[in-house]
Order: structure tokens, then C-alpha cells, then sequence
């Protein structure tokens, strides 16, 4: 009984030990095509950034100066303004060296910094948006975070909240709470975020449909 145990006891340790080699070279060759794509990123040169896809903050279209005595509403409507006259553009899920081949390694620096101003964006009209809904103001959290989403931000929580007040507290019938879900479909689809499942998901759950798969 014991040689047929160490037997296959050995062909086990054979087996992992091949299985690590092959995931070490898989490993290894993965991390030397990144150092050669990083390598041709530092290489390409300065580009043009007037195509961008800059985001544009409709001051006029959103609830400001409502805050009265709310501190939570007063921060975050001071933190949207503050980025309305800098440059925004969103880049999630898009890696510096991506942008490095698609810009060039010179702008690095300031297509990070427009990628943060978004980020500071999204977080501050979520912030803004979850106040106003608790202060019972859904109309205004709705224009709100409908910008939010116009950005294609990919904070879940903002669909979250927009799917409730669509279905419950807008007043709306039901063909245009179906319109409402169904214009958050292809910008949710055009995720490039992890949380694209989960907000599809969402969305289908809403209008009864089945779930996405990963």
C-alpha cells in the first residue's frame, strides 16, 4: 500500500513543480512585455491634446447655491465648482502607459492631472447627489447625477440612486421610467471599469431583465 502512495505522491510534486515552472515563464513573460511596451511609451513623442474628450461642468443646469445651512451640500458644490474652469477629462481604466504610446511620454504629467480633476469630479456630484436625495430634493439630485453619468463616471452607487428615484420617487409613469432605465444601457455597456457587470446588472434588475454574467 505505501509504494502506490508514494508513487503517485510523486507524480504530484513532478506535476506542481511543472505547473509553477510554466506559470513562472508565463510570469516572466508578461512582466518583459510590459517593460518593452513601457520602454516604446517613454519613446513616443509629445502629441497634440486639443481632441480630447474634455469634460465641460453645465454650471447654469445644476442646483447651486441651495445649500442654506447644509455643510455636506455646501462642500461638495464648492468642490464641483472649483474644477469648473480646469481641464477634465475621464480615463478610467486606461493605464499611464497606455496614454504614454497614445500621447506621448511629455504629457504624461497633465493627462494624469486631468484624470484626477475627474476623479474629483465624480466623487464630489456622487457626495452632492447622495445629500440631496437624503434631503428629499430628487429632482435636483437627478440633474445631478444625470451629469455624473453623461461623464460616463463608473461610481455605482450613483446608478444606484438614480435607478430608485426613476422608479419611486420622480412620479414617473411607467414607459418613461422604462425610457430612463434603458438611456443608461449603452453608456453602462461603455464602461471601462470593473464595476460595468455590476451596473448592468443593476439596470437589467430594474427593468426585470436577467442578470449579465462576468
Amino acid at each position: 500500500m505505501k509504494l502506490p502512495f508514494l508513487a503517485s505522491f510523486i507524480i504530484l510534486i513532478i506535476l506542481f513543480n511543472v505547473s509553477s515552472r510554466r506559470v513562472s515563464r508565463k510570469v516572466e513573460q508578461k512582466e518583459a512585455d510590459f517593460w518593452e511596451k513601457e520602454r516604446q511609451a517613454n519613446s513616443v513623442r509629445k502629441k497634440s491634446l486639443e481632441n480630447l474628450e474634455y469634460i465641460h461642468i453645465p454650471v447654469q443646469l445644476l442646483p447651486f447655491d441651495t445649500y442654506e445651512d447644509n455643510e455636506v451640500l455646501r462642500k461638495a458644490e464648492e468642490e464641483v465648482l472649483a474644477l469648473k474652469d480646469e481641464k477634465i477629462v475621464n480615463f478610467t481604466g486606461i493605464t499611464n502607459t497606455d496614454l504614454k504610446l497614445e500621447y506621448g511620454a511629455a504629457n504624461i504629467t497633465v493627462l494624469s492631472q486631468y484624470d484626477q480633476n475627474y476623479t474629483s469630479l465624480v466623487v464630489a456630484l456622487q457626495k452632492w447627489g447622495q445629500e440631496l436625495y437624503n434631503q428629499g430634493r430628487f429632482e435636483d439630485a437627478t440633474n445631478v447625477l444625470e451629469f455624473a453619468v453623461k461623464t460616463r463616471t463608473d461610481i455605482s452607487g450613483t446608478y444606484r440612486l438614480l435607478i430608485d428615484m426613476y422608479k419611486t420617487k420622480l412620479g414617473l409613469i411607467e414607459s418613461e421610467i422604462d425610457h430612463k432605465l434603458e438611456a443608461l444601457i449603452p453608456i453602462a455597456n461603455g464602461l471601462n471599469s470593473l464595476s460595468r457587470v455590476q451596473i448592468l446588472n443593476m439596470i437589467d434588475e430594474a427593468r426585470g431583465a436577467k442578470e449579465y454574467g462576468a
